[in-house]
């Protein structure tokens, strides 16, 4: 990321880039940084734009040997082609011999990098991985956001806050957003702030799901259920939510039970501690037992979904209702 943040400072560009990974909001804007700097936005002569797996590689060809329009550069970019985990040997072809006239941007979520066309683009260009940014990265660019609107926020709000929107830098961008329109004219942050403003996300949810599961909160339970399904998640996703939280309580209990610490077991799972102390409550809740039979109980609920033997929203209730009985 630093070269290409160099390229882009000194206007040294390659003729092809590749934006690829996990990490949606920092390839935009990447992305939308090569774009200005090597156009201007009324300039749309010199822009071009393909999206998805139906690109044609020949028109992609064609337009890299168009001249630019009163330009040094023209602009390509070309987003979820698939033509770096699919072969694509017209392109592959071709690479080598465009024109320093053409800058080639694809972005793509994933790629196989023992392909061809991402030797290529490596080898002639640039192949800049972003990734899910870890937990350190985000706080201190979300402290960046709120101070150049002049706004303080305390460690804990900070963290409700990530609790709340997860690591997904678009998600937080836009709950940011919102909060900073928000508290207007005030100087500071306020737990309460994030608890009106900043909506959950699904893991966030899945949490509140596993306390009502450890307080036998069954209609709790059921309701954070529904409500996820009334937002359109896929009861799958939400059996592979759970199964993944509680195979982490598992951990925890373990870590508990061996005479870790808060600090030691952030460290050993890669979170906060404020997030591992949240984990050691509801780890408390539950025995090492009870939590291995509830994994193993999601792990046959999913093969039983997958062979057709029930309803996969009726597999996730008859979970919920058997670990809230009282």
């Amino acid at each position: 990321m630093k070269m290409l943040q160099e390229d882009i400072k000194n206007g040294s560009f390659k003729k092809v880039y590749l934006l690829f990974g996990e990490e949606t909001y920092l390839r935009i804007q990447y992305k939308k940084r090569l774009r200005d700097a090597l156009t201007t936005p009324e300039d749309t002569m010199n822009q071009a734009f393909f999206e998805g797996k139906g690109c044609n590689p020949r028109e992609i060809i064609d337009l890299c040997e168009t001249l630019p329009f009163f330009a040094q550069r023209r602009f390509i970019s070309v987003d979820g082609s698939g033509f770096f985990k699919n072969k694509c040997e017209e392109l592959c072809e071709y690479l080598p011999q465009m024109p320093d006239t053409t800058c080639l941007v694809f972005t793509e979520t994933e790629v196989d990098k023992r392909s061809r066309m991402f030797k290529l683009v490596k080898d002639l260009g640039r192949a800049v991985e972003f990734k899910v940014q870890d937990e350190k990265t985000l706080t201190r660019w979300i402290l960046g956001q709120l101070n150049r609107e002049n706004l303080r926020i305390t460690q804990e709000t900070l963290q409700r806050f990530l609790e709340k929107t997860g690591t997904d830098m678009e998600r937080i961008s836009g709950e940011l957003e919102k909060l900073i329109s928000y508290c207007l004219g005030r100087d500071m942050v306020t737990s309460q702030d994030v608890e009106t403003i900043c909506t959950n996300q699904v893991t966030s949810k899945i949490f509140e799901m596993l306390n009502a599961i450890g307080e036998r909160r069954q209609k709790k339970a059921l309701d954070l259920y529904y409500d996820l399904l009334a937002l359109k998640k896929p009861p799958m996703l939400i059996l592979s939510l759970l199964s993944r939280q509680f195979n982490q309580l598992l951990s925890v209990r373990s870590m508990l039970s061996l005479g870790h610490d808060k600090n030691a077991i952030a460290s050993r799972l890669g979170m906060s501690p404020y997030i591992a102390g949240k984990y050691m409550q509801q780890a408390r809740r539950f025995s090492s037992e009870l939590l291995l039979t509830a994994v193993r109980d999601c792990v046959q609920a999913e093969e039983e979904v997958k062979t057709g033997q029930i309803n996969d929203i009726l597999s996730v209730e008859l979970l919920l209702i058997r670990y809230t009985q009282s």
